[in-house]
């Protein structure tokens, strides 16, 4: 009697979307060809850290099967990149995972995340043109420090910079 019951209950009629709109498809906010800030940004640090490691395109695509050219698409955020390739790349550029999303600037985050970050993150503000790591000053001058190759001198460098900059130095 129970399942009669329900099978003769009014259910309420599917409703369908237009092609493009719904479960499954990704809204966007942008126009079409731009690519998402997240994308744009998770490029450039994969761009970031390959250039502090004087490491080409090239050989960065060989390590993981691919084109430099598709490097290069990645790095300017026009084609997206999947899980598993931030995984490689992350292996491969000997940094975790969420290096590639650390620094985010506030106008990759969607509405709900920049509400949640308001006040959180003394950086969330910066855009990209703001980050110092972007900087060419701060590539050389990271590659210039992985040069030295004596620790004890490489520390000392290090503890030096630190105090110039009224940083606590660690013994």
């Amino acid at each position: 009697m129970y399942f009669r019951s329900i099978a003769l209950a009014k259910l309420p009629q599917a409703t369908f979307s237009p092609a493009g709109i719904g479960r499954g498809r990704r809204q966007r906010e942008f126009p079409p060809g731009t690519p998402h800030p997240v994308d744009v940004h998770v490029g450039s640090r994969v761009r970031l850290r390959r250039t502090m490691l004087g490491m080409s395109q090239e050989k960065l695509g060989e390590a993981v099967g691919l084109t430099f050219q598709q490097i290069q698409k990645y790095e300017r955020g026009a084609n997206r990149i999947g899980c598993s390739r931030i995984y490689q790349f992350s292996s491969i550029l000997d940094v975790p995972v969420s290096f590639f999303f650390q620094d985010m600037p506030a106008h990759a985050l969607g509405t709900a995340a920049k509400a949640a970050a308001k006040g959180t993150t003394g950086n969330a503000g910066e855009g990209a043109g703001d980050d110092p790591l972007s900087r060419q000053e701060t590539l050389e001058l990271v590659r210039a420090y992985y040069r030295i190759q004596d620790p004890q001198v490489r520390k000392r460098v290090f503890d030096l910079l630190l105090s110039m900059a009224n940083l606590p130095v660690d013994d």
